[in-house]
């Protein structure tokens, strides 16, 4: 049976051997470290990939070609079993910036010569001594202001590219007490139950103030932009999404877990929602749409204090009838 401290391990040789690997030579570590069936889940336009030679060539062939002398710099490294049983198993959760000279186009971005962050989060479990399902999800949004673009109206939030932990100790690279974790886990837990109810009958800032530090910081996805502090995060994310929404699903999760401080959760899709007017400046539509989320936590004594969340905005504004990378991309070209 796979533990996660022996997931751990395999994860970083991945890495290890990913991250050096020459253009033209991903297939070949992708066979190396992942299972023939690998399933491999990323935000638009990638979806759902299936075979490690097809998110090779897919993804990260042409990443790397975009972004050359690319580095990884990662931020949060935890692993633990999954709160779930189906799928289950050993699961390990690595954050930070894939960092690189933006030399050419990507996804129809143009290119600037410059140093550029792609702000990611990944999942994989690890089944025997292969990754068999992998969640990644980046912030393409991000790379495209990067790149002078402005694919969403003024955010509500700040534009950052985003620091990790505060207290620098996110790469979890040895085994954490199992009861910190657990911690953790009870800590998100208490934070997701709240949150899916929208009728507390408590203020929004009260409610908040049942599982998070006042002082707490929700790194946002660009389009949303980053906040900190309960009243700045009601003020500008919370309260404007819960008013610019109706119907809204309950919360599924595949994998949620946590090790130490740390914990988060993923979704395909993690709940739905219809746009009733106004978030992120937009009309209402009428039309369902799917959130695909991670969130990644840091919890300090009782209480939750950081928040990084990766959500598919593309995906759910093509759902809606905008195709903003399309779009954007578009008016890029024809400007040039």
């Amino acid at each position: 049976m796979t533990t996660p401290q022996s997931a751990k391990r395999i994860v970083r040789n991945f890495y290890a051997d990913l991250d050096t690997a020459a253009s033209g030579s991903m297939v070949e570590e992708m066979l190396k470290h992942c299972d023939p069936e690998l399933l491999w889940r990323g935000f638009h336009p990638f979806n759902e990939l299936h075979g490690p030679a097809n998110v090779a060539e897919r993804f990260w062939e042409p990443l790397r070609r975009s972004l050359t002398r690319m580095q990884r710099r990662m931020d949060v490294f935890f692993a633990a079993k999954n709160r779930f049983d189906d799928p289950g198993g050993a699961w390990v959760c690595s954050m930070g910036h894939l960092m690189g000279l933006f030399d050419a186009p990507w996804l129809g971005i143009p290119p600037t010569g410059k140093m550029a962050f792609l702000r990611y989060c990944a999942f994989h479990r690890v089944k025997g001594e292969k990754i068999a399902e992998t969640a990644m999800y980046f912030d393409i949004p991000h790379l495209m202001m990067q790149a002078g673009l402005r694919p969403f109206p003024e955010q509500t939030a700040a534009q950052l590219v985003q620091p990790g932990p505060m207290t620098h100790d996110g790469l979890l690279f040895d085994a954490q007490p199992a009861d910190q974790g657990e911690k953790t886990l009870a800590a998100i837990e208490a934070m997701i139950t709240d949150l899916g109810q929208w009728d507390s009958n408590l203020s929004l800032e009260d409610e908040l103030a049942q599982t998070w530090h006042d002082d707490m910081i929700w790194w946002g996805p660009s389009g949303i932009g980053a906040t900190y502090t309960i009243e700045r995060y009601a003020k500008q994310h919370s309260g404007p999404f819960r008013a610019g929404f109706k119907d809204r699903s309950k919360t599924k999760h595949i994998c949620r877990m946590a090790e130490g401080h740390y914990g988060g959760f993923f979704g395909w899709p993690n709940f739905t929602a219809i746009p009733s007017g106004g978030f992120m400046g937009m009309p209402a539509t009428g039309k369902t749409g799917e959130f695909r989320v991670i969130d990644i936590y840091r919890r300090d004594g009782d209480k939750l204090a950081e928040n990084w969340i990766f959500i598919d905005l593309l995906h759910f504004w093509k759902q809606q009838g905008v195709d903003v990378l399309a779009r954007t991309t578009k008016i890029s070209s024809l400007e040039a």
